[in-house]
């Protein structure tokens, strides 16, 4: 039993505590503009008229 005791101390793997192993950088969570979907939304549909009143245009 002893033997076995030793054994399971001696390959005993750590790792870290806490986190676990994920690391946060926050300067990747500044944004440089902050945009609610629905804004998205109304500025692909502004594009999307745009396009279509240029078609007719030219």
């Amino acid at each position: 039993m002893e033997q076995l005791l030793i054994m399971a101390k001696r390959d005993k793997i750590y790792i870290p505590s806490g986190v676990g192993g994920l690391i946060r950088y926050p300067e990747e969570e500044k944004e440089a503009i902050k945009l609610k979907p629905k804004h998205v939304v109304w500025i692909v549909i502004g594009i999307a008229v745009f396009e279509i009143l240029l078609k007719f245009i030219f």
